[in-house]
């Protein structure tokens, strides 16, 4: 397996707010989530869901790819959740198996946490991925439940 780093040197990180994006950008991002929710889960949902204005967006870049490679939302505190939320969170089919997806789920959690120093952040996973988000120290909070017809669990992690 070849790691993100040795395969993209160039990898570039941004976080920001939806003003800090470029129209293109935000595009791309948008189509990385199209591709990867609906296109390869078969899961027909409103992505526009009026949460990307009130968050935060961390992306992964690379000068070959037009579309990101990794990419994460970080829903402000009150709006979803009493606490900020972590979600949308994907890497595109040509960096998965890289662990590209621990590092974003990472930086991610580093962010928030920076940002909203003591609030815990609060997730919407997919069921299958809890051991996923166990690794990063999120714990199962609550019973399971059906989103968009894909079991999800909640999950949550001290600040």
């Amino acid at each position: 397996m070849t790691t993100f780093a040795a395969r993209w040197p160039e990898l570039e990180w941004r976080w920001c707010r939806l003003e800090g994006l470029s129209a293109a950008e935000l595009q791309r991002i948008h189509g990385a989530r199209q591709q990867v929710f609906v296109l390869e889960q078969h899961c027909a949902y409103l992505d526009a869901d009026d949460f990307d204005e009130s968050s935060f967006h961390l992306a992964a870049w690379t000068p070959q790819q037009r579309l990101p490679l990794a990419y994460a939302r970080v829903v402000d505190p009150g709006v979803k959740y009493p606490e900020p939320s972590i979600g949308r969170v994907l890497t595109t089919a040509a960096a998965r198996g890289t662990g590209l997806g621990r590092e974003l789920v990472r930086r991610a959690v580093a962010h928030t946490v920076a940002t909203y120093p003591g609030q815990g952040i609060r997730i919407s996973a997919q069921a299958h991925l809890e051991a996923f988000y166990r690794e990063a120290c999120f714990a199962v909070v609550g019973e399971g439940y059906l989103e968009d017809d894909i079991p999800h669990i909640e999950m949550w992690r001290a600040g």
